[in-house]
């Protein structure tokens, strides 16, 4: 069996769309449901906003949808091919790194200029265990979270029944059962370029 490599993007996608995962409260949820992207208020424009490919991971961050009222809803979003990519164009790492950055300086700068951040964490297993591997996390603001919001969007579906399923199952030891309901998320091909960039 081939390792997974320690970054690499891991994804729902097709030709033209990728499916990112955020978790938010009821107001949010059923606001965004209803117009089919966020709306501002009650979503918070001014807030760097977190999208995730990886379900497990938003499983982590959010529990499983009952960590907190605040992330009791999980989102499935289907954002445009075009769009993810110019957020990896425009990004920079959270954390300086010698290996993506000639010195601090050259990353502050960046940091400075550039309207997304880039988070390598721990992938998770079904039992939201770290795993060797690294799953992405990326921020969007300013002008990224217009575009996000306005123009990236194609659909969004709430999973968190979905989630709470699988959840279930894995309370009750049926992990093959949990397994069979996880989404299939593949290697998604990114140029060297926005390898460079996300330090992949």
């Amino acid at each position: 069996m081939t390792a997974i490599p320690s970054r690499q993007i891991r994804a729902i996608y097709d030709d033209t769309t990728i499916r990112v995962y955020q978790a938010y409260p009821d107001e949010i949820s059923d606001s965004a449901l209803e117009h089919g992207t966020f709306v501002s208020p009650p979503f918070k424009m001014e807030r760097m906003t977190w999208i995730k490919p990886s379900f497990l991971w938003m499983m982590y961050r959010a529990g499983w949808g009952k960590k907190d009222r605040g992330q009791k809803r999980i989102l499935a979003i289907d954002i445009s091919r075009k769009g993810f990519e110019w957020a990896l164009a425009q990004s920079c790492l959270s954390h300086f790194e010698p290996n993506t950055y000639a010195n601090k300086e050259e990353w502050q700068r960046t940091k400075e200029q550039k309207p997304v951040r880039i988070q390598w964490d721990p992938e998770r297993d079904i039992y939201l265990q770290p795993l060797n591997h690294r799953a992405i996390q990326i921020g969007l603001s300013g002008e990224a979270v217009k575009l996000y919001m306005h123009k990236w969007i194609q659909n969004i579906t709430d999973i968190t029944e979905i989630a709470s399923e699988i959840h279930s199952l894995v309370e009750q030891g049926q992990i093959e059962a949990a397994q069979r309901k996880l989404p299939i998320e593949n290697n998604l091909p990114i140029s060297d370029e926005l390898k460079n960039i996300l330090g992949a």
